[in-house]
């Protein structure tokens, strides 16, 4: 690899537990990656991030090309130094955005141009742009550039788009060069058929990556499909490399992927919940919006030890988010991202000890109890 190494250290099952090594620090596996989508984790500071036990972060390409530009922040110092994040960081490669996002996409062999949903100008993006931007941010870790499309698709449309990735991950590693201390992952593709993933997995191998995601899924298909994709996609690549599942998710979702064999994932999920007054808790999803939390002065979490739930009581937080002050976000937001770490460490500890059984049927059973009976 690259100057960037995977080590497994244990196995439970089909769940793993390692570490990713990398010149910026080492990243424990399974791992959940918050999202850092403009250059900033949403309603944090950097080092309250790596407080909640965040060994990684996600960029996006999309975003960032289009503003404030690869190239300035290239000039700039990169985009470590830019957002004064000093750990690791994943870039994507801009082509889900591209898919979710931009109006007036044309996609052809070469690439796809688009119109920015910021501001309308005109962008194309390649294999060997994204790359290129991917240089520029100075990330650890690049994703090829691929196609996604939204499922449900029909088997006709989701073979091109896979067989067309596959063409576009061969593009990306040409165009990634040599880059010690860097490491490019390859995508499979195939949607929710067995066989076009196998072929996907196949075709990457060939090529040859540092690690392996599974792409195309967390689109519209529901957990169950989801699920019964992971029952094999994660063997079907190599077994001394990360995989990492793009885009999951909730909490359930992350457990029940660690337990298929998957090593990373990233969401916006407990950033963007703790912007619209979620939180997720041990007990599930807890609404702070209701007028049940308006006299109560109990934390979020009894056994918490963020700053939300240290500090504050749900009176509190409720209070907060009825008046549309920017604490709310920032308290929940905070408490979000701890509880997300907090089931990795749970989970990296029970693999290493040969107990994920036992630690996955309790995190269930504490979900079923529900939220604290009101007062």
């Amino acid at each position: 690899m690259s100057g960037v190494t995977f080590e497994l250290k244990a196995t439970d099952g089909r769940a793993r537990t390692g570490v990713i090594r990398t010149t910026r620090g080492d990243i424990r596996t399974p791992a959940f990656m918050p999202v850092g989508t403009a250059a900033t984790v949403k309603a944090m500071m950097p080092e309250s991030v790596a407080a909640t036990g965040a060994d990684i972060l996600l960029g996006n390409t999309y975003h960032l090309m289009l503003r404030p530009g690869a190239e300035r922040i290239a000039r700039l110092g990169g985009l470590h130094k830019f957002m004064n994040w000093d750990k690791p960081i994943l870039t994507d490669s801009g082509g889900f955005q591209v898919m979710s996002l931009s109006d007036l996409r044309k996609l052809t062999e070469k690439g796809v141009t688009f119109r920015s949903h910021v501001d309308g100008s005109k962008h194309e993006l390649t294999p060997e742009r994204s790359m290129e931007i991917q240089r520029l941010l100075g990330s650890d870790i690049v994703m090829c550039f691929d196609e996604c499309p939204a499922l449900p698709a029909d088997r006709k449309r989701i073979e091109e788009s896979m067989r067309l990735s596959m063409r576009w991950a061969a593009r990306s590693k040409d165009a990634f060069g040599d880059r010690p201390g860097h490491a490019l992952f390859g995508i499979q593709q195939g949607g929710l058929e067995p066989d076009l993933r196998e072929e996907s997995a196949k075709a990457l191998q060939e090529i040859g990556f540092d690690g392996y995601a599974i792409g195309g899924l967390a689109v519209g298909e529901g957990q169950e499909a989801m699920f019964a994709c992971l029952d094999y996609a994660p063997g079907q690549l190599p077994a001394d490399r990360p995989r990492y599942l793009m885009g999951v998710g909730k909490p359930d979702d992350i457990v029940g992927a660690v337990k298929r064999g998957v090593d990373m994932m990233d969401c916006v999920l407990p950033s963007r919940s703790g912007r619209t007054g979620q939180a997720w808790t041990r007990r599930g999803q807890v609404n702070i919006k209701n007028a049940r939390h308006s006299d109560d002065p109990r934390p979020l979490d009894e056994e918490c030890t963020c700053p939300a739930c240290r500090n504050y009581s749900r009176a509190y937080l409720h209070h907060v988010f009825r008046a549309g002050e920017m604490i709310s976000g920032m308290l929940l937001t905070w408490h979000n991202l701890h509880y997300y770490q907090e089931i990795m460490a749970g989970m990296r500890e029970a693999i290493a000890e040969g107990r994920f059984d036992a630690w996955e049927a309790a995190f269930h059973a504490t979900r079923e109890e529900g939220d604290i009976p009101a007062l």
